[in-house]
């Protein structure tokens, strides 16, 4: 603890350094700014990494072992959780994190010290040592990251909520393996992309488990609809991935202008736009209209399009071999609503790896898909032929501005946009 002590001294000094104003902040000189933003995340890494410690030890003085006379009920809490949201002003959230992410670094340094112990112990035989060892958490190298400093706490629960547990098919030792290739790229990544891989690698570890755990959050889904005493009605609900895409993208298509949708050519569509653009009610205020609308309407609508805007999509990748044997599956983006579009095998793009896959993925979200789920969709709506040359680029004839097929065809080879730091889907 005494490096994370000193650390932490050397972040509170430089960022002490830059000023105490929004003044002095502003009077910086433009090269200065980023190196001025990165001392600050430094210092609040370390910071984090103290308050997860801390909730650590509320957590482990609050055990459900000690009733009444555990820390968090004689300050009056159900748990260490709502003590330390209601200490900080955080989120639920944010207290469960730091309870996690504090208890495993407390176990990890807890195990660990006790493998030092027997190492330097004469009397410890081999078998002694081999006990202890294997008390070490798999999630040791995630902790030993966050107590240096070098991994936030929000990363540090990426990782570890991305990876989930050891069960029976992923094992102490694929997770450990699966973490050591994490860890060796978290340092380019944010706390949501982290997330992102590391559920990616839960599910290459475990394609069995896949359609389990789409058929339970299909199982999971609801919709209330019930009205209050005042006589509003309320709406609750929650749907499955692939639903609820679809409900996304719905309404994604007709409130698309106002959150810096795609600019139209076409002069109807371009009215429409503008006419969204000026509307005074809020987002939420034309979802409420719409949906209402919707259900007036119903399937009278013209399917091509929702109120003037795109026809709402939920689109998913699938390889040429997935057509023909139905066993493999690359993982990424795809075609039109329902329409999962061929890569050819053997014939991806240059940063969509060709490696076997038994499950896809739904553009723009992280949780995969089922092979009987695309088999379902590829027998309901057919598929969209797409081919790369060696070298990535599209195959097709030269035209001045792009067709629709090969945005698609762009969506499918670089996964969404390519400019740095832009986590925006194809759609």
């Amino acid at each position: 603890m005494t490096n994370l002590a000193e650390d932490l001294r050397q972040a509170a000094d430089a960022v002490a350094l830059l000023g105490s104003s929004s003044a002095d902040l502003a009077a910086l000189p433009d090269a200065e700014a980023p190196a001025g933003q990165k001392r600050i995340a430094c210092a609040r890494r370390l910071l984090d990494t103290y308050a997860a410690l801390m909730a650590a030890t509320i957590a482990d003085r609050s055990r459900p072992e000690l009733g009444h006379s555990g820390f968090a009920a004689q300050q009056g809490y159900l748990s260490p959780e709502a003590l330390i949201q209601n200490w900080t002003g955080s989120s639920k959230g944010d207290a469960y994190k730091l309870v996690a992410v504090g208890t495993m670094m407390a176990d990890t340094e807890a195990a660990e010290k006790l493998v030092k112990e027997a190492l330097s112990s004469p009397d410890t035989d081999a078998a002694e040592v081999a006990e202890f060892v294997a008390k070490v958490p798999w999630q040791a190298p995630i902790a030993r990251a966050v107590t240096a400093g070098t991994l936030s706490v929000d990363a540090a629960e990426s990782i570890r909520g991305g990876l989930g547990q050891i069960d029976a098919a992923v094992t102490a030792e694929k997770h450990v393996a699966a973490l050591e290739s994490l860890l060796a790229e978290v340092s380019t990544l944010n706390a949501d992309e982290v997330f992102k891989r590391a559920r990616r690698m839960r599910d290459h570890l475990d394609e069995a488990g896949i359609a389990a755990r789409e058929k339970q959050a299909h199982d999971a889904r609801y919709l209330k609809v019930y009205r209050l005493s005042n006589g509003n009605v309320r709406l609750n609900g929650l749907f499955a991935t692939e639903d609820g895409e679809f409900v996304l993208s719905t309404f994604d298509s007709i409130t698309g202008p106002r959150r810096g949708g795609v600019r139209f050519v076409d002069k109807e569509r371009a009215a429409w736009a503008e006419k969204m653009q000026a509307d005074p009610r809020s987002n939420e205020q034309i979802n409420a209209d719409s949906l209402v609308q919707l259900l007036t309407i119903a399937g009278e609508a013209d399917p091509g399009r929702v109120f003037g805007g795109r026809h709402p999509s939920v689109r998913v990748i699938v390889t040429e071999k997935t057509l023909k044997t139905g066993q493999t599956v690359q993982a990424g983006q795809t075609g039109q609503a329902g329409q999962p579009a061929p890569v050819p095998a053997g014939q991806t793009g240059p940063d969509q790896a060709a490696e076997p896959a038994a499950h896809g993925q739904i553009e723009g979200n992280p949780v995969p898909i089922s092979q009987d789920t695309i088999d379902r969709l590829l027998c309901d709506t057919g598929t969209r032929g797409i081919k790369f040359e060696e070298d990535g680029q599209i195959v097709g004839r030269d035209e001045r501005l792009f067709t629709e097929v090969e945005r698609a065809t762009m969506a499918v080879r670089d996964g969404g946009c390519l400019w740095v730091g832009c986590d925006r889907s194809p759609a």
